[in-house]
This record gives structure tokens, sequence and C-alpha cells, in this order.
């Protein structure tokens, strides 16, 4: 399984487009963290998973997300109802009564990945206003036989690897 999972672009279009366009053939998922501020049907988020972040208004996209891509469950939501600013508890727990093995949100800006519970929880920063890091970020994230790697990247595609990592599988 191989994901694209970005978060936080606040109405940009054309870089969405240029992200998606540069990973689409090769993954088998795209996901939006939320606070697109795009509308539900804008063409840029055709095919891509999106959910409702805090700038995000109307009622076009789901407050969370679960699914299974080639038999990994992923968990999606922006972050901003689960009190992500404050703990990653109510992360764990939505990814423990999902089955999640990825657990992914936005909200904070800030580009992050750790493994808890046996699920790896990351936010993939924001494209648009990165915090806590020079640049934007947006992620590929992988799940193969004995591993998992979450590798970050920035607009112009190169991979950053003081931020990507991989979890070994334990089960």
């Amino acid at each position: 399984m191989k994901a694209l999972i970005m978060s936080d672009s606040h109405g940009w279009e054309k870089e969405v487009k240029m992200i998606v366009d540069r990973h689409r053939a090769e993954v088998d998922a795209i996901f939006h963290c939320g606070d697109s501020e795009l509308s539900g049907n804008a063409a840029v988020l055709k095919g891509v998973e999106t959910v409702r972040g805090n700038c995000d208004f109307g009622k076009s996209f789901p407050e969370e997300i679960v699914e299974t891509v080639n038999g990994t469950t992923i968990f999606v939501a922006h972050g901003h109802l689960l009190n992500v600013k404050m703990t990653e508890m109510n992360l764990i727990y939505k990814g423990q009564e999902s089955g999640a093995k990825i657990v992914c949100y936005g909200h904070t800006h800030v580009p992050a990945v750790v493994e808890e519970e046996g699920m790896v929880i990351l936010n993939p920063g924001s494209i648009r206003l990165p915090r806590q890091y020079p640049e934007g970020t947006y992620v590929i994230a992988e799940d193969n036989d004995s591993k998992i790697h979450i590798d970050f990247y920035n607009l112009d595609g190169e991979k950053l690897s003081d931020l990507s990592k991989s979890f070994s599988k334990n089960y």
C-alpha cells in the first residue's frame, strides 16, 4: 500500500494539483487532512479523499475517513475536533476504534510521525503555512510486508531525510 497524504493547503490549487499529478500514478490512495479551503467539487480534489478542517465551510467533506487500502486501514481527521494541539490521546483512541494501522491528521501545521500503541500517527505538515519546519511538506506512506515507511517531501518533490522514518511491523 502506498498513499499520498497532505494537509493545510489553505486555498492553494496549483500546488495541490502539482503534488497530486506528480504522484498519482505511483500511489494507491490520496488523502487531504483538511483545511484545503476548496469546494467539494474542486477539480483538483477529484480522487482525493478529503476531510473537513476548521477553515473549511459547508458540508462538502466528512469530519473523518476510515479507509482500507490494499489491506492497510487508515484513519484521517483534521484534528481540531480531537484537540490535537493538546494531546494525541484522542487520535490514538480513534485509531484503535477504527482498527487503523496509520492515523493521519493536520491542524497543527507541524510535520511529525511517531509510533504509538502499534499505530503510526502522522501529520504531513502544511504545504502552505509550515510551522516548526522551514518549508512546506507532504508525505508518501508505504506499508510493505515488514515495515511502514513515512517519507516527507518538500513542494519541489525532494525527499526530506531528516523528517522521514521507518517503523517495523510488530504483528
